[in-house]
């Protein structure tokens, strides 16, 4: 079965142009104008990433991402945006979006992009492996962070991210190799990404003050568990 592409853009000539190539390059592709119709799509129709422009009408793609984001906590985002402020960027990152791209550009660049996102969620291991964490459990395959305190869906990237500190709790791992990992490439607005992605995970695992992601400068991040409240 064809991977299901939502495209949410209010430019026509791009719209047509970006559901033509990606339908001939082998995804099912349905478009939308604006957020507000998009979210109706996502209601009827399941998809494996939505792509999303930011500036439109009736509902941009901000508001879009924080609605879906809220509804569908799993849901892969992708803006396709012109803003290529760094600013614009993170804010789309803390919204939920997995990853970016600027116009213009390439369509091999995009139909890769979703091709990672895409491979990021096959590559789940088959089997369940469970990490507790102080007092949360987290549930790789499922993306899902869970406690006494709530249930929490956790996106591809900030799983990912979470599992690669599981698998060296207490370890220090550089940022570098965090980064060739997740995104094969380690530059500026990567970085940047990463520390979003870091940011969500202590705001999720905050209710166990036993739990904290230390960040050495220069160095890396570290997850580290102590074995009692207060020492």
């Amino acid at each position: 079965m064809n991977p299901v592409i939502l495209i949410v853009e209010d430019d026509e000539d791009l719209g047509q142009l970006l559901k033509q190539y990606l339908e001939l390059t082998g995804f099912t592709v349905f478009w939308s104008k604006n957020g507000y119709d998009g979210r109706a799509m996502l209601k009827e129709q399941a998809f494996d990433v939505v792509l999303t422009d930011i500036m439109m009408p009736v509902e941009d793609g901000f508001t879009f991402a924080a609605e879906v984001s809220k509804t569908f906590p799993h849901m892969p985002l992708l803006f396709i945006t012109a803003r290529k402020m760094k600013e614009d960027i993170i804010t789309g990152l803390k919204l939920g979006a997995d990853d970016y791209i600027t116009k213009p550009f390439d369509a091999e660049e995009l139909v890769l992009r979703i091709r990672n996102i895409l491979r990021r969620t096959s590559k789940t291991p088959t089997i369940s492996l469970t990490y507790l964490i102080g007092q949360y459990t987290f549930h790789p395959t499922e993306l899902v962070l869970e406690s006494t305190f709530g249930r929490q869906m956790l996106t591809e990237r900030e799983a990912g991210v979470l599992l690669v500190l599981c698998e060296h709790i207490g370890q220090l791992v550089k940022k570098r190799d965090i980064l060739h990992i997740l995104w094969k490439e380690s530059d500026f607005f990567a970085g940047r990404s990463l520390d979003v992605f870091i940011s969500r995970l202590r705001k999720y695992m905050a209710g166990d003050p036993r739990i904290t992601i230390e960040s050495i400068r220069g160095a890396g991040l570290r997850l580290m568990i102590t074995n009692e409240l207060g020492h």
